[in-house]
């Protein structure tokens, strides 16, 4: 096939090589070379060269675009535009020549003979199909289908009919496909509106911009411009298609007009799918938003419950409803999404050394979002958890995500900045107001229904212990609700209510830290402190410690999960489903969610030290060991097929991780004073004093475990199942018990089981039997234990004995954290006291038991540790509740009683 500068066609006329002439070059490279170029788009439009003849398809007629693209082309080494529509290539030849062309008359007749040429000379076209509206057309169509609001060309200015005319009969004149690759510039970041003004009648819509209004937004926007390519039309396929009958057999053969209709149809579908991609949904007035939230029958009916029969008081009630709307609604401006991601630059990004992105997670979230609605389900430590992903989004040229936010951070100045950057704020919580549910309820739906990327926390608050907090199911339970009452349906049919009838992808995300900005306010609640209320002022703290480093942050994309796909794993068909059952699906979903973000959670080189400086069980541990121990781990996480950060991966097989990772950790963490490092003979303070490196031995202080369990709780669900088998079997070795019967070590794994459910998270996806036969003969393989007929022991020695007692000392910190709780239940032998008292009167005996020696884990002393064993105790019938306050239940209302509680938990250690 002829290529690029090459003879072809018909008429055997040579196509010539067009360059830019010097004032195109100098338009070219001052502002085309900041086009960030996808490499997948690069890479499709080889691949379509690979199978035919390469067309390259546009929205609408804009002279910028086709610079642009013929710019790319050239500097890609693409095929190379021979033939544009309505535009000519008269500019881009040499001054004289092609401007003297320009000036003579042209015939749309000579375009097509023009077009046909160049695709039979086996060269590349640009083919623009619509052009842009005059002031005396009407202006586009703003059209509303299943709550999606749509912006329809005009109709009678099209472009392209001619030329796909000529395009069908090119393609049955020939064996080799010609394929059609839709193309879109988005030269700003502003959404559609469906409001349109007088600017918009003199120049164009947003949407459909005229050629003034085309060279503006390049001039405002030429260094973020964003670049998509839609999936190619083969239009050989096409017409082989569209010549099927229904079922599959031959059928009549449509007319061209018929053709050409559903090429051009079929064409727009795609590039405004990825033009939608990169400007999210049309963006409405706010007053007609709140209208449309308002007068939701949810929302109507719920006021006609509370109001009865009066007007006015349903008037009353409407009020209220819009004032509460326009507390917590969202008033998205890209303006404040750019001003927010330089105020990140100016702050977090000081705070961390580098971002490490799951860019192939990344892409799925892309292709997703093209068909689809994406509801985003992070983890949450940190307050930079709001914006992080708004930031990732609006640099990867996605549109950002609306945050539900607590309405504590609404305050002065930072909440009109997280509002018009994304933020909805809602209370934290609802009981007592049915109203209020009831305005929450309706806005999340019709913004769900306009197809918005929803994110909100699955765990409610953040989390300061590292862990994953149990799920609140509110939120999703809307998310559910409103997804359920929407009828799926196939592109371009009718739409039902709640999500619009697009698919809804639910999309665990985990967000890791070596370091958490909070990191000093979590100790002090985690020793017993009380939570600070957040204000400007400690704001403004935060920017001053920007020049503090804090590690690397990290951001891994887990598996995107869909109502229908939890539905098959509950074993329902319908989507029509009882209450209980809708409980059940949103429960599922959460935990599906959870899990699914604790597997994906990558694993940092300060949590794998940290987890090697708790566990060692000696005084100091020298560098060299220190290494061991790391790799020692390092190995048990990739057992279980964890993911590890960037900054961790080896440079060849010959290591488990990056050697140099460790040290980096080590000074990460003694710059934060976490870890002290010690040289024989070298002082610790002073201008000589001793820092990590080959011949240091690192030490622990007790008031800094408490931080560094923090980093270690980031992984410490991979080790679950095996702890609670080595536990057991390490307290029965202590107790003298050299071998356990494996029917009393199942009975022991499933009370410690039971008694940590709140603190840690165990697999779901099968019954316990089931989990603990696989997890006994999974350590029985790796040397840990060894059965002989129905008993079961530690290894005796080796790695695999060491690998046993590590997983059991990943969990003694939460034992004896029990074991605090249980101590400070004799408190309540003189009466009940409220949760918040009880739960100090526990860490001041817990910090006495510390003292004292009888716990070998300072960070056991941990307020949600003993408020976790306090809800424990209940389920097991430890504790009771009696209005509000924590009591002792009869059978355990003595000393002799409470005392075997605790009992109990100590034979675990």
């Amino acid at each position: 096939m002829a290529r690029d500068g090459q003879q072809g066609g018909d008429a055997g006329v040579p196509l010539e090589s067009y360059e830019p002439n010097a004032a195109l070059q100098w338009v070219y490279h001052r502002f085309f070379e900041n086009i960030g170029v996808d490499e997948t788009w690069a890479d499709e439009v080889r691949r379509a060269e690979a199978r035919g003849t390469v067309v390259y398809v546009l929205r609408n007629l804009s002279f910028v675009d086709f610079l642009a693209l013929d710019y790319l082309t050239k500097r890609l080494g693409l095929p190379q535009v021979r033939f544009a529509n309505d535009l000519g290539l008269w500019v881009l030849e040499p001054l004289g020549r092609g401007w003297l062309s320009a000036l003579r008359p042209r015939r749309e007749s000579d375009d097509v003979r023009r077009l046909r040429q160049a695709i039979d000379g086996g060269s590349s076209a640009a083919l623009f199909l619509k052009r842009p509206p005059t002031l005396l057309d009407p202006p586009p169509v703003a059209r509303e289908r299943g709550g999606i609001a749509r912006t329809l060309p005009t109709r009678g200015k099209t472009e392209g009919d001619l030329f796909l005319r000529s395009i069908l009969d090119a393609q049955r004149a020939r064996d080799e496909p010609i394929l059609l690759v839709p193309q879109v510039f988005v030269w700003t970041r502003a959404p559609d509106a469906q409001k349109h003004n007088a600017l918009d009648a003199l120049f164009g819509p947003r949407e459909w911009p005229g050629k003034i209004r085309t060279v503006v937004q390049f001039l405002a926007n030429w260094r973020h411009v964003a670049l998509r390519a839609g999936e190619p039309v083969d239009v050989q396929a096409f017409l082989a298609q569209q010549a099927r009958a229904p079922d599959g057999g031959p059928g009549s053969v449509p007319g061209d007009d018929v053709l050409v209709r559903r090429l051009t149809y079929t064409l727009l579908r795609r590039l405004e799918r990825e033009r939608k991609s990169v400007l999210g949904p049309t963006k409405k007035p706010s007053d007609r938003l709140r209208d449309q939230v308002v007068r939701s029958p949810r929302l109507q009916k719920v006021i006609r419950d509370m109001a009865g029969e009066g007007a006015a008081e349903r008037r009353v009630l409407g009020f209220r409803a819009l004032s509460m709307l326009r507390e917590l609604e969202a008033e998205v401006d890209p303006n404040a999404v750019r001003a927010l991601d330089a105020l990140f630059e100016q702050t977090v990004a000081r705070m961390y050394s580098g971002f490490e992105i799951d860019e192939p997670g990344l892409a799925r979230l892309r292709e997703a979002a093209k068909d689809g609605t994406l509801i985003l389900l992070p983890s949450h430590k940190s307050h930079v958890d709001y914006i992080i992903l708004s930031r990732l989004f609006h640099r990867a040229n996605m549109p950002v995500p609306l945050v539900a936010a607590g309405d504590n951070l609404s305050f002065f100045p930072l909440g009109p900045v997280l509002r018009r950057a994304g933020a909805f704020f809602i209370r934290r919580s609802f009981k007592g107001d049915r109203l209020y549910g009831a305005v929450v309820d309706a806005y999340m739906r019709r913004l769900l229904k306009d197809g918005w990327p929803l994110e909100f926390f699955l765990e409610g608050g953040r989390s300061r212990t590292g862990k994953l907090l149990p799920p609140k199911l509110g939120l999703l339970s809307i998310v559910v609700d409103a997804v359920l009452g929407a009828q799926p349906v196939a592109e371009g049919g009718a739409q039902g209510e709640g999500g619009g009838g697009r698919k809804v992808y639910f999309c665990p995300i985990s967000i890791g830290y070596e370091r958490l900005v909070e990191e000093k306010a979590y100790v002090r609640e985690l020793s017993g402190g009380e939570k600070q209320k957040e204000d400007a002022v400690g704001l403004f703290r935060a920017a001053e410690s920007a020049l503090g480093r804090y590690g690397r942050l990290n951001v891994q994309f887990g598996e995107l999960l869909t109502l229908d796909s939890v539905l098959a794993e509950l074993g329902e068909p319908s989507r029509v489903l009882t209450p209980a059952k809708r409980r059940a699906l949103v429960t599922r979903l959460a935990y599906r969610a959870m899990n699914e973000i604790n597997r994906v959670t990558a694993v940092t080189p300060s949590a794998l030290v940290a987890t090697a400086l708790l566990t060692h069980g000696k005084r100091g541990l020298p560098h060299a060991e220190l290494v061991q121990a790391c790799d020692r781990i390092a190995r048990m996480l990739r057992a279980e097929g964890a993911r590890f950060t960037p900054s961790l991966e080896p440079p060849s097989k010959d290591y488990v991780i990056r050697p140099s990772a460790v040290r980096e950790a080590c000074e990460l963490l003694f710059r934060a004073g976490h870890v002290e490092a010690h040289r024989p003979g070298v002082p610790s303070d002073g201008k000589e004093k001793a820092r990590p490196g080959p011949d240091a031995i690192y030490v622990v202080p007790d008031a800094e475990r408490l931080p560094l369990d923090i980093a270690k709780n980031l992984v410490v669900h991979f080790f679950v199942s095996r702890a609670m088998i080595a536990a057991p079997l390490a307290a029965a070795v202590r107790a003298g018990e050299s071998k356990v019967a494996s029917s009393l070590l199942a009975e022991r794994v499933q009370g410690l089981s039971r008694l940590l459910k709140y603190e840690l998270q165990f697999r779901a996806d099968a019954t316990f039997e089931t989990i603990f036969t696989e997890t006994l003969a999974a350590m029985e393989a790796g040397g840990e234990i060894v059965r002989d007929g129905d008993d079961v022991s530690l290894a005796s020695s080796g790695e695999g004995r060491e690998r046993a007692i590590l997983h059991a000392r990943i969990v003694r910190s939460f034992i004896e954290g029990y074991l605090v709780a249980a101590r400070s239940l004799a408190a309540l032998l003189k009466g009940p006291l409220a949760p918040k008292d009880l739960a100090k009167r526990a860490i001041t005996a817990g910090e006495r038991m510390f003292l004292a020696g009888e716990l070998e884990c300072r960070e056991a002393v941990s307020r949600p540790v003993i408020e976790n064993a306090f809800l424990a105790f209940v389920d097991q019938g430890y504790l009771g509740r009696e209005d509000g306050k924590y009591v002792l239940p009869e059978s355990y209302a003595t000393a002799e009683a409470a005392r075997t509680i605790e009992a109990r938990i100590a034979a675990y250690l």
